[in-house]
């Protein structure tokens, strides 16, 4: 991996790298450190992510490179403008989860010519990479020679994330545009294309298939669903799980999450699907941190009006004092989908979008009752 990124990316012996990532994570430690061990180039460590003091440390240390990993890139552009961000010698800014909302005004603002954008993990076997900054993009790969690189984007039960298959029992290829499980075909005797797995047996069991891309093969899981254009770029669309489907539609949490913080002056926020009773599906709801606990929702959803379809706009709003996130700033959600739009668990504000009023309007144990017994129109 650090080898991949070294020469796909162009890096350069005499590059400086600034590392601000966790050491357990192998972004911050094999394509961070890798660099230092393998080539020789000078890495600079800091112990914990700064947006403050971001760009004075690239100054000081005179860093060419930038690493970065889930909401970093929000969280810098969050920052107020300053005379550090023009003055740095940074030519490229190296890793993932960069939404595409932000790409453009993060690489601009900043003056990076080079985002280096990457898809991978520490056990998989398909990992990619964007090497020309398509905007958006996780990772490339050719359409005409897909043979030389194994993997593939399949069709699956978005719901339940089963893999679909034909009438000869193979996996089904997705075409361009249509939205997909990334695998990638299993050779042991090959060491880029080989699976190791995990002690867990179980675990093991639930990252490979058989028939993927033919009978008698094996392949592995990645769980997320990605998708590919007409090229052969491929975009993140969403963890398995994340997804949810509603109104007949599937709606991308990354995707809403990316506009929904965008019109919210760069806040965090989580979008998962929650059941309400009597209706198919789940319906979308956005915790949003907010410390203050203030925000125009009538503005905020005359905005949503023209910024996502029907579909896609969150029925239930959430507005907490911060989101939890894990040491690479992925939000967790599993205690949130838990907890639901539940009043009587819920302390924090509660808001529901009135069909009626067409505006968020505040969630109380009466309205949730309403809903609840399907009185109230969603």
């Amino acid at each position: 991996m650090a080898a991949l990124v070294y020469y796909g990316f162009r890096m350069r012996p005499n590059d400086i790298v600034y590392d601000c990532l966790p050491l357990y994570h192998s972004a911050g430690n094999i394509v961070g450190i890798g660099q230092c061990l393998l080539h020789g180039m000078t890495v600079v460590i800091r112990k914990k992510f700064s947006a403050s003091r971001f760009w004075d440390d690239c100054i000081k240390y005179n860093c060419t490179i930038v690493q970065y990993i889930g909401e970093l890139c929000r969280y810098l552009l969050n920052q107020p403008p300053r005379e550090a961000e023009n003055q740095h010698q940074v030519r490229m800014a190296l890793g993932n989860g960069l939404r595409q909302s932000i790409w453009t005004n993060f690489s601009s603002r900043f003056h990076i010519p080079q985002v280096a954008e990457f898809y991978g993990a520490t056990e998989c076997n398909c990992s990619l990479g964007n090497f020309d900054s398509q905007v958006g993009a996780c990772g490339f790969n050719s359409r005409i020679l897909s043979f030389v690189y194994p993997i593939r984007l399949v069709r699956v039960n978005e719901d339940t994330m089963e893999l679909i298959r034909g009438p000869d029992g193979v996996c089904i290829p997705c075409q361009p545009g249509e939205p997909g499980q990334l695998v990638g075909r299993i050779i042991q005797k090959d060491p880029l294309r080989r699976f190791d797995g995990y002690l867990n047996q179980g675990a093991n069991n639930k990252k490979i298939a058989k028939d993927v891309f033919k009978k008698g093969d094996q392949a592995y899981l990645t769980g997320d669903v990605l998708v590919m254009d007409e090229l052969g770029y491929l975009y993140f669309r969403d963890r398995t799980g994340d997804t949810f489907r509603w109104k007949g539609e599937n709606v991308s949490t990354t995707g809403v999450e990316g506009t929904l913080s965008r019109l919210l002056d760069m806040a965090d926020v989580a979008v998962y699907g929650v059941e309400v009773p009597g209706t198919e599906g789940r319906a979308g709801m956005a915790a949003v941190a907010s410390p203050t606990g203030n925000c125009d929702l009538e503005r905020f959803a005359q905005v949503l009006e023209k910024e996502l379809p029907l579909y896609a706009r969150p029925i239930f709003l959430r507005l907490l004092p911060e989101l939890h996130k894990t040491g690479t700033y992925k939000f967790q959600k599993t205690e949130l989908r838990k907890e639901g739009f539940d009043p009587a668990i819920v302390k924090d504000p509660l808001f529901y979008l009135d069909a009626q009023k067409g505006r968020y309007v505040p969630l109380d144990q009466e309205a949730y009752s309403r809903i609840q017994a399907g009185e109230e129109k969603l």
